[in-house]
């Protein structure tokens, strides 16, 4: 064979091997295209129990336990990230579970702890059977108990033989519960009681953030009590950090002796507190009371405003006093003092009834420094068949008795006689009446006084004509049984109209008004605002100012001399 011949044999053989070599290549490259590698399977996680240290391990085949590994002296397990130390135990493998005793000793992460004196763990389960003094720490929190399940899967630890939770200053003690270590959330059952240096809950079931240390108590007959005062619900969240409290379901609060009832209530100890639906409000040491749909108070300040159909009581006497209006304001100076007085400011469409005085007017102040009840627009109040009205009316209270009632401006009393026909009627710049025990016994009229009375005959009490009078200044004394006794005047002129003499002109004075539609006629009909009608409110009579003097002459100027 030629050498030319042997090269290309060489060269033909060569080529040849490199054409399979490539379809080889070629055919893994189209394999791997067309079918993904697939994976292999998962390495499972390894669930044994494993026994890591003891410093004595033997069987005992005709014990109790035939099955188990017993070990003694400084034992140590490791399951799932988890280790547990005791003194002695049983291991069994087969089951993967370990019943250990003395000084038992959990430990997980760096936030959990579980010690006790026996207790048996399933490592299939996950499930930690502690008994004996236990105590689960968890970051700042301590439970305490005496038989406790913890449940590594879901980090939930029950105890249902008596068990206390320890948060700072909070001690949470229940018959029944648990503690989710991952939500931080607990649940306490059958006489629960939340302890603090000032403050006690008892409640029948009680769920419990740890992180916001909030509260959610549940269940009839649930008390909240923080120093002098006391909380009755069955549906709270309480804050114990804050003292602040959101109670449903009709709760109650009593400090001292005052009490407020709501269907919601936000109430935060000497802060601002609200009450939501039916809220009532009762202060037993004054004797006063208040019902509305809304109410707002500040502890601190003593604000307080109430709207919602707002109804103030004064019960002190036999008789209470309602008063109504669209809204109501209080005002409380030098709180926490002796010297403490209130301000109330009732406002619009105000109505007041009491069996022995009722009360119609645009707005009112009631301050309790003097015992004065001020009424403003319109005002008109009524004592058994006398009326009172004009520009303002103050009334006096003593011991929650009218004791004065002042008339300023345009003043007009009006009583109605026996015979339900005729009126006698004063009217005045300004007007004063003097009550003892609630009747009237005397009344004084000041300025431009003008009297419209009819005299009655002591024999068989009839009317036996018309006395006009007009004075500047007229005082009428009342006997117990509201007669007039006697008459005061400085100087006076004045007719006496025999009874079918009487002009017609006479009867009534130019202002006489009488306003018995108005008047509320019972405590449920203040609630029905019935006003004057149109052209029967009081004129405002403008005030004379004061001439205007300017210095350089002119018509109203004066000069320096």
């Amino acid at each position: 064979m030629t050498f030319r011949q042997t090269i290309n044999k060489y060269l033909i053989g060569h080529r040849t091997t490199t054409i399979v070599v490539l379809c080889l290549f070629g055919l893994c490259l189209l394999q791997a295209v067309a079918s993904p590698r697939k994976k292999g399977p998962r390495k499972k996680s390894d669930e044994r129990v494993y026994l890591i240290h003891a410093d004595e391990m033997f069987y005992d085949q005709f014990g109790n336990n035939p099955m188990a590994q017993i070990v003694k002296g400084h034992v140590a397990f490791r399951h799932q990230g988890a280790r547990l130390t005791c003194d002695s135990a049983y291991f069994f493998q087969e089951s993967n579970s370990v019943k250990a005793f003395g000084h038992v000793f959990l430990k997980q992460g760096d936030t959990l702890s579980l010690a006790c004196e026996r207790a048996l763990y399933d490592g299939q389960a996950q499930m930690m059977e502690a008994r004996q003094n236990v105590v689960l720490h968890h970051r700042r929190q301590v439970l305490r108990t005496d038989s406790l399940n913890f449940d590594r899967l879901y980090n939930n630890a029950y105890f249902f033989e008596g068990g206390t939770l320890i948060d700072g200053k909070d001690r949470l003690i229940s018959d029944w519960g648990e503690y989710n270590t991952d939500t931080r959330q607990a649940v306490f059952y059958y006489n629960v009681k939340l302890k603090s240096a000032s403050r006690l809950i008892s409640t029948d079931t009680l769920y419990y953030d740890v992180k916001t240390s909030v509260a959610h108590v549940v269940g009839p007959n649930s008390r909240i009590t923080s120093g002098q005062s006391v909380i009755d619900t069955q549906d709270a969240y309480y804050d114990t950090h804050t003292d602040k409290a959101q109670l449903f379901s009709r709760s109650t609060v009593v400090d001292k002796n005052r009490t407020i009832t709501g269907d919601s209530l936000y109430y935060v100890k000497d802060g601002e507190s609200r009450g939501y639906g039916n809220v009532i409000y009762v202060d037993r040491g004054h004797k006063n009371a208040l019902t509305c749909g809304y109410l707002r108070y500040n502890e601190k300040t003593g604000m307080g405003f109430a709207t919602r159909d707002p109804v103030a009581k004064e019960f002190s006497q036999k008789d209470t006093l309602y008063v109504h209006s669209d809204s109501m304001k209080i005002y409380t100076f030098n709180i926490n003092t002796d010297s403490v007085y209130r301000k109330v400011h009732a406002f619009h469409k105000v109505r007041a009834y009491r069996t022995d005085m009722q009360a119609v007017c645009d707005s009112m102040v009631f301050d309790s420094q003097d015992s004065c009840m001020t009424m403003y627009r319109d005002p008109i109040v009524w004592n058994g068949n006398r009326q009172l009205l004009g520009e303002q009316i103050k009334v006096y209270m003593n011991d929650s008795t009218v004791r004065r009632a002042d008339v300023i401006g345009q003043a007009l009393s009006v009583e109605l006689m026996g015979d339900s026909v005729h009126y006698n009627q004063v009217s005045s710049k300004e007007m004063k009446a003097f009550f003892v025990d609630g009747d009237v016994r005397r009344t004084e009229a000041i300025g431009n006084v003008q009297a419209v009375y009819f005299p009655i005959s002591d024999k068989d009490s009839a009317i036996i004509g018309l006395n006009y009078t007009e004075t500047d200044t007229m005082r009428m004394f009342m006997s117990p049984k509201r007669e007039l006794e006697k008459i005061w005047m400085p100087k006076a002129t004045g007719t006496l109209y025999p009874l079918t003499q009487i002009p017609p002109s006479k009867l009534k004075l130019s202002n006489f008004a009488w306003f018995d539609d108005i008047r509320p006629k019972s405590k449920d009909d203040i609630f029905v605002w019935r006003g004057k009608g149109t052209g029967q409110e009081l004129k405002n009579i403008p005030r004379h100012e004061a001439p205007l003097q300017q210095l350089g002459g002119g018509k109203h100027k004066s000069t320096a001399p």
